[in-house]
Formats: C-alpha cells, structure tokens, sequence
C-alpha cells in the first residue's frame, strides 16, 4: 500500500467524523456513507455482540432509536492513524455519547478503513466502553 496522503487522512477523518452526524440525525440510510457493505461492527461490550453487514447495523440502528437511553449527541475526537495492513488502514478514536439527562460515555472507536471505488469506509469497528479506573 502506498504511503497515506495528507487527503487520505482527512477523508478518514471525515469518514469517522460523518458517524455521529447521522446517529444524532437518525439518518439509517446513509450509513454506506460511512460503512462499508460487509462492515463488522462489534458492539459487545454494549450487550449487542458483533454484527454482520450494513443492514444488520441499521435494523439494530432502527430498532434502538427511540430507545431513552440512546445518546443525543455522538461525538468523535482525537483520531489517529496507527497502522497499515495491505489495502486497509487501521484508526483509533475517543467516542462521547451525551445523554437526554446530560451525562456523558466514553468509549473508543478501534477502526478499520479501506478505500472503496465511493471513499473510504470503515469495514470494521470495535467499540470499547470505557468503564471507570484499568
């Protein structure tokens, strides 16, 4: 895989960044926008497990959505590229989720991009709660 260009990075950065606009917009059917088809998204330590492809993330996304305890506000910061592996890139976030009532989570986002023919998408994500002291 060639070096990552300073493009690559900030549309990886935008990549990640568009998720939570659309979790707080509730808009279900622009997720390919930011997933990949045959995405693996591994909610498990949030009760849900791992799920297999873009339309079991939004049946569970449309199924949670009026949920009281869903986020209002999903929020991503400190994105950074931490490795390569062939055609895919490997990234790593922190993940805020503030509450109706005005508490917050934190979580990480462990990423795996690859670019498609449309950009690039995130084919794999784990989310990891963070829970207190480690």
């Amino acid at each position: 895989m060639p070096e990552i260009t300073a493009e690559d990075r900030v549309a990886i950065h935008e990549t990640i960044a568009l998720h939570g606009h659309l979790a707080d917009d509730r808009a279900w059917d622009r997720l390919d926008e930011v997933f990949a088809d045959d995405v693996v998204f591994d909610v498990t330590d949030y009760g849900y497990g791992t799920l297999h492809g873009l339309r079991a993330m939004r049946d569970l996304a449309r199924g949670a959505q009026d949920d009281a305890n869903q986020p209002l506000g999903h929020h991503v910061t400190n994105v950074v590229i931490v490795g390569r592996d062939r055609e895919n890139v490997r990234a790593r976030s922190k993940a805020l989720a503030v509450a109706a009532d005005g508490t917050t989570a934190s979580a990480v986002y462990e990423d795996m991009l690859r670019r498609e023919p449309q950009g690039w998408r995130i084919c794999y994500r784990k989310v990891v709660a963070r829970r207190g002291a480690r």
